[in-house]
């Protein structure tokens, strides 16, 4: 079962290696690697919740997720967006935003000769509202797992105090939406504080919308969603599954964005970005989706799913917080594995001790192709 649910990635990460190598020796076959690391170590948070979203839906939208939704996190967050970003900021066509990209300053990484600012300058520049953006859609995510009373609970201690004081109607906006005016008045500079309000207010209203969506084509037989996420059928088709869909590739697109950013620290190629982030790092990370599904560890290990909302909670603070103030890529990512790796161990605890799992029982998991 790993040879099937892994080899596709294997394989496409040796293919990328060595379209690295040949784009540009050893040194792009070493940042190359580097980044595909980068991704999977900052996105394993992510297939942990696109798990609990993907076993809900039906074989066939399990299979476009995986198919058509690797183009899009491939070319779409990894190759386009940073483009387009340069478009919009720079006034350039699609074509002069590629030349520039492929084509840097050869002494100053800021700016050409000439003055003009380079491709990385551009999308660094433009780092406030991308983690306004993705900041508050993860924040929505997060508070509204953590203020929802729950059977199971990890950190006791703090999350049943949160589910009481969550039965407060609408409190998830309230508390995502001070937190955006605190970091627009005090992180944000005096030229970026309206684009981070509007850009943090976007990110609420498509999480919202996408989730309401979700929430209006229910029938009967209708479940509690993914903890955060729309409601969803236990195998959701039609509109439903659409929408869940939808909810997972803007899932997806947000926690991209550290990466993407994240990347340029490395290198600004958008080549090898695309090779890393995008072919080596997000095939591994669905493959791990497929994987959690298949082996239904996120039943086995019940806190798992607990762990990587909290993970989301500390990347939506760490993406607020680096509007203001950088954040190291290396802290991102290692906050992300040691929740997911307390909420393993804790689960494997729990197992140990012969606990009753009301919500394994309840599972209903659809294979995925």
């Amino acid at each position: 079962m790993i040879t099937r649910i892994f080899g596709l990635s294997i394989v496409v990460t040796v293919v990328s290696l060595v379209v690295a190598y040949l784009y540009g020796g050893l040194t792009a076959l070493a940042l190359c690697a580097i980044l595909g690391i980068l991704e999977v170590s900052l996105s394993f948070d992510n297939a942990v919740i696109n798990a609990t979203v993907l076993e809900r839906m039906s074989e066939f939208w399990q299979k476009i997720f995986l198919t058509v939704g690797i183009v899009i996190a491939v070319f779409g967050m990894r190759l386009l967006f940073p483009l387009a970003i340069v478009w919009v900021t720079a006034g350039l066509n699609p074509v002069q935003a590629f030349d520039l990209a492929l084509n840097p300053p050869e002494n100053d990484a800021a700016t050409f000769p000439d003055g003009s600012p380079s491709y990385e300058t551009l999308l660094t520049d433009a780092h406030p509202q991308i983690a306004a953006f993705g900041g508050m859609f993860l924040a929505m995510l997060f508070l509204n797992f953590i203020l929802d009373e729950r059977e199971i609970t990890w950190l006791s201690w703090l999350e049943k105090p949160l589910a009481k004081i969550g039965k407060l109607d609408m409190l998830p906006v309230v508390v995502a939406g001070t937190s955006l005016v605190l970091v627009a008045e005090f992180l944000a500079a005096d030229d970026d504080r309206s684009t981070v309000l509007v850009s943090g207010l976007l990110g609420m209203i498509i999480y919202i919308l996408v989730d309401g969506l979700g929430s209006m084509f229910h029938t009967e037989q209708l479940e509690e969603g993914p903890a955060g996420g729309p409601s969803t059928l236990v195998k959701a088709t039609g509109k439903a599954a659409f929408f869940l869909f939808l909810y997972l590739e803007v899932l997806d697109a947000s926690f991209s964005f550290d990466g993407v950013i994240g990347a340029f620290a490395i290198t600004s190629d958008p080549i090898i970005i695309a090779l890393g982030l995008g072919l080596i790092g997000a095939m591994f990370v669905r493959s791990i989706t497929v994987y959690l599904v298949r082996q239904g560890t996120l039943g086995d290990y019940v806190y798992l799913e607990h762990g990587a909302h909290w993970a989301i909670g500390a990347l939506a603070t760490i993406l607020l917080v680096s509007i203001g103030v950088h954040v190291d890529e290396l802290i991102t990512g290692l906050i992300g594995v040691a929740f997911i790796g307390a909420a393993l161990i804790s689960s494997i605890m729990r197992n140990r001790k012969g606990e009753p799992d009301a919500a394994n029982e309840e599972k209903v998991t659809t294979p995925v192709s």
